[in-house]
């Protein structure tokens, strides 16, 4: 099985606003999705990244608008996510599985480009979405209108997926597609219903742990950042306990990484063997 992860755009923060400790100079910041090209179910998307949509949109809203100007993400033309698929030879009708780890919008941006595929994603989030209101979904930082109109009727919960251990860590989950290749991990905290992918099969076990830190080294180091990152936290109290098991999982000598972490990794597009996995 084959993973490649791509960076859709670039974001810069202040250093302290990410790292505890860190100083404030900028740190430019990746937006990863990933491409799996798995056995029995093809290739399957690991979120969108940021795209157009999100930035550009007709269907933005006043509040979708005002994100994009406060953050001002930087699209990466090559690593979006229609070329990618393009430098694979595939097209977004060749997506049959588009996994959803939470519903923030450099994750869901583009959800709307793929009309065939069928969505993984927490049901139980989903479901607190629809039960707030458009101001209270704006609170837990999800704009409702990335969403496709039918993206409900191509759900494929979470809830429904038998739960598995991987046999060489403590680490449990959902198995995605019946075969322990791609296990979902709760990684409360960042967000409503976020969860990361642990590849097991690998021969050093990678996790995918998406958004439970901004940075491997605040992770590594101890160095979660507090006020005001916490701020925008689903639930702050939850954070650290989610990266002491990362760091356990880490000393076991599985690998983690992370969605925004700048370093390229042996998995990235730009770094990636096409003919490797």
């Amino acid at each position: 099985m084959k993973i490649v992860f791509a960076n859709s755009a670039w974001v810069s923060a202040a250093e302290r606003l990410i790292l505890r400790g860190g100083s404030w100079q900028s740190v430019r910041l990746r937006v990863r999705y990933g491409l799996i090209f798995h056995p029995t179910a093809g290739p399957v998307l690991v979120d969108t990244g940021y795209t157009r949509e999100a930035l550009s949109g007709e269907r933005r809203g006043r509040m979708l608008r005002l994100y994009g100007a406060l953050l001002k993400p930087e699209l990466d033309a090559a690593g979006q996510v229609l070329p990618v698929l393009k430098h694979f030879g595939l097209s977004p009708d060749d997506i049959g599985t588009v996994i959803v780890t939470h519903f923030h919008a450099d994750h869901i941006s583009g959800l709307s480009l793929f009309p065939r595929a069928r969505f993984i994603a927490s049901d139980a989030a989903w479901t607190r979405v629809k039960a707030r209101t458009p101001r209270q979904n704006l609170r837990h930082g999800i704009f409702t209108e990335l969403f496709p109109t039918d993206f409900e009727a191509r759900l494929n919960g979470l809830s429904s997926k038998p739960r598995v251990e991987a046999r060489d860590s403590a680490l449990g989950g959902a198995d995605l597609f019946g075969d322990g290749s791609v296990i979902a991990i709760d990684l409360p905290g960042h967000a409503d219903g976020q969860f990361g992918l642990l590849f097991a099969g690998l021969s050093r076990p990678l996790l995918y742990a998406v958004d439970v830190q901004w940075l491997l080294t605040a992770l590594t180091e101890n160095r979660t950042p507090g006020f005001p990152a916490t701020l925008i936290a689903e639930e702050a109290g939850a954070i650290e306990p989610t990266s002491a098991m990362l760091r356990r999982f880490m000393g076991t000598g599985g690998e983690v990484m992370l969605c925004h972490d700048p370093a390229p990794t042996s998995y990235d597009f730009a770094t990636s063997n096409p003919e490797a996995g």
